[in-house]
């Protein structure tokens, strides 16, 4: 019974998302809500400009629908389920304000860095807080094994660490047409296996939706894209799946099931490092993804295959969550 109620969140989560897209993304071009393109990024993604951004607001909506109709109507709203919405929503809402002064106040770089790291924090904090008053373990499980450790209070700067460096991560992974989107939907439907096969049903039952959620977004998302998700959606996804880790005690696992998104990061943070420190790129360039478009790969091509190794990753994880 279980299972099919997951099934269903998912279907209909992909139908809240593809009904709304044709209504929204009309609504973002008559408003201007056009991306504007970076020039120092590849000279093939200067035709974007102008494609409308925004776009998280369709998927999330998609999921706050779902998960709040799935849930009331069960009468199954758990606190789980309620702090998941709020951290979602929270980093959505930073990314939307971010995404606002970019795109309508014509504010070039949106919130500064330091104004972001504050939203983050923020939420990170609240999350905690919640956290709390339900009496939320402070053990970290290591995958694959019966051992876990009791941190204590260092499980707070844990939790903003891995909301902060999550967050930004899958931020940095939305760079080409469908990359996100598809990378993300693996990622939280390996975490919807994991949760179920944990007991966790009510986060697994959250993961299913946004994987609905996401799948429909990519309907519209995918080369050439109608429509971007914007920071609004990027830091939702990375607000949703590190509350996701956390509530269902796989803190570690994260690493594993986001492997693409750690990649991108680490090529980031190589490329700065061997910059500052040899005034030499080891990259074409940052993140990664855009360092195989300048090697003469097309845009759909590093798109499936970032897809092919985020489901590796999503393999592995499984395989040592469930059977190991």
């Amino acid at each position: 019974m279980n299972e099919q109620l997951l099934l269903l969140t998912l279907i209909i989560s992909f139908g809240v998302a593809v009904m709304f897209s044709p209504l929204f993304i009309p609504f973002l071009k008559r408003l201007k809500f056009g991306q504007s393109i970076r020039e120092e990024g590849p000279e093939s993604h200067l035709k974007k400009s102008g494609t409308p951004t925004m776009g998280g607001i369709i998927f999330v909506f998609a999921i706050l629908v779902t998960v709040l109709g799935m849930t009331i109507s069960s009468n199954n709203v758990t606190p789980e389920i309620i702090l998941l919405l709020i951290v979602t929503l929270g980093y959505g809402l930073v990314g939307f304000i971010d995404d606002y002064l970019k795109v309508v106040k014509k504010h070039n770089l949106g919130l500064t860095s330091k104004q972001k790291l504050i939203g983050q924090l923020i939420i990170a904090v609240i999350f905690y807080l919640g956290l709390v008053q339900i009496g939320f373990s402070t053990e970290i499980a290591i995958p694959a094994t019966s051992y876990s450790i009791d941190i204590g209070l260092l499980y707070l700067p844990l939790i903003i660490v891995m909301l902060v460096g999550a967050s930004n991560a899958v931020n940095l992974t939305d760079g080409l047409d469908g990359l996100l989107a598809g990378t993300g939907a693996i990622a939280f439907g390996a975490f919807a296996v994991l949760a179920w096969n944990a007991g966790y049903f009510d986060v697994s039952l959250f993961s299913a939706a946004v994987v609905g959620a996401v799948l429909g977004f990519l309907v519209f998302n995918a080369h050439p894209a109608k429509v971007f998700m914007g920071d609004t959606g990027s830091l939702a996804l990375g607000g949703a799946i590190t509350g996701i880790a956390i509530l269902s005690k796989m803190e570690l696992m994260l690493i594993l099931v986001g492997g693409v998104f750690v990649i991108e990061t680490l090529s980031v943070i190589i490329q700065v490092i061997s910059f500052k420190t040899r005034g030499k790129r080891v990259f074409k360039m940052s993140p990664l993804h855009h360092h195989y478009e300048l090697s003469g790969w097309s845009e759909w091509r590093v798109v499936v295959t970032f897809w092919l190794v985020g489901m590796l990753f999503a393999i592995a994880a499984i395989y040592m969550g469930v059977w190991l």
